[in-house]
């Protein structure tokens, strides 16, 4: 049995890694099969994170984080999580490949999956042009052309960031009624480098290796155009990925793991939540991280109020 097992490896389980390691806690890092690593192994410049003046890779600094986790002695597994044991003393985690693995605390950092259009050329040019991050992207389209799809308040208020940078940015929605909040309508509207393309959606993105425009289709009359952009930001909203904890753990309205106060602590003892999987609004890999590392004190503290009955049985990992 361990001390503790860390579901996620994108920034804040990475981050939960190198802190529970620092303190001796041995930690198990359970890692996707597929998408280890997270959202950033999309995402090619990164120039926000702090430490990295020149910017970083994604996936570097991605692989950066695993190194430091992995040097303090963190074990990492590439698996997928199948089935969660939350509610007694001692937790379970078990794996694809049918390992099960038991633990005093678990902190769960699975991430949130940004919602995509479903289109042919999407994956091929994400990194490329289309991007689900402004804060992320927009200072690579100094002086350039850019849409926005969605409604709603994020997507208002990526189409207002990016007039930092871009000359034009266009707002496209399916449909001639905006889900966004009146006040970011307002503030949206009256920008003048905002243009609003109503009852539109994307159906094609265009570009070899860079992003050259999209398809659009009419809602209502089905004609078809085409707009040149240099990049896409898609903003339909974002789903944390809390499938596993259904049922066991309490959700907020916006479908993130509810915590305690400013805490990781989560609605079930020995059980903690970072990054993403809890913040519906800032989702950034420095909040991430931030994140990560409230989780790996939270449960350094539940540990070390334990009795020793309980922590008798926790194995030593060997170095």
């Amino acid at each position: 049995m361990r001390q503790v097992i860390i579901i996620g490896s994108g920034p804040a389980g990475y981050t939960a890694a190198i802190y529970a390691a620092r303190a001796n806690l041995e930690p198990l890092l359970i890692a996707s099969s597929v998408e280890f690593g997270g959202e950033l192994m999309k995402t090619t410049d990164v120039e926000n994170f702090p430490g990295f003046p020149e910017g970083i890779m994604g996936p570097d600094l991605m692989t950066r984080m695993q190194q430091q986790a992995e040097r303090f002695g963190t074990e990492i597994v590439y698996d997928d999580v199948t089935e969660l044991e939350l509610g007694g003393d001692v937790k379970a985690v078990t794996l694809g490949n049918g390992d099960r693995h038991e633990a005093l605390a678990i902190i769960y950092a699975t991430g949130s999956a940004y919602r995509k259009l479903g289109l042919e050329d999407e994956e091929r040019l994400s990194g490329y042009g289309v991007s689900w991050c402004a804060t992320c992207d927009g200072a690579f389209f100094r002086q350039k052309t850019v849409a926005v799809v969605g409604g709603g308040d994020s997507a208002m208020e990526e189409a207002t960031f990016l007039t930092r940078f871009a000359d034009k940015v266009y707002v496209i929605h399916r449909s001639e009624t905006l889900r966004a909040s009146p006040a970011m309508q307002d503030r949206a509207m009256k920008d003048p480098k905002i243009e609003f393309l109503f009852n539109k959606s994307v159906q094609h993105i265009y570009g070899g290796d860079l992003v050259t425009g999209v398809g659009l289709v009419d809602t209502i009359t089905g004609e078809e155009s085409t707009l040149d952009v240099s990049g896409l930001f898609i903003a339909i909203g974002a789903d944390p990925r809390t499938h596993l904890v259904h049922g066991s753990l309490e959700l907020t309205e916006h479908g993130t793991i509810a915590v305690e106060g400013r805490s990781s602590r989560t609605s079930l003892p020995g059980v903690f939540a970072a990054g993403d999987v809890l913040d519906p609004t800032y989702r950034q890999a420095v909040t991430a991280a931030g994140s990560g590392t409230v989780a790996a004190l939270d449960a350094q503290h539940y540990l070390e109020g334990l009795t020793d009955e309980l922590r008798a049985p926790v194995e030593s990992v060997p170095a």
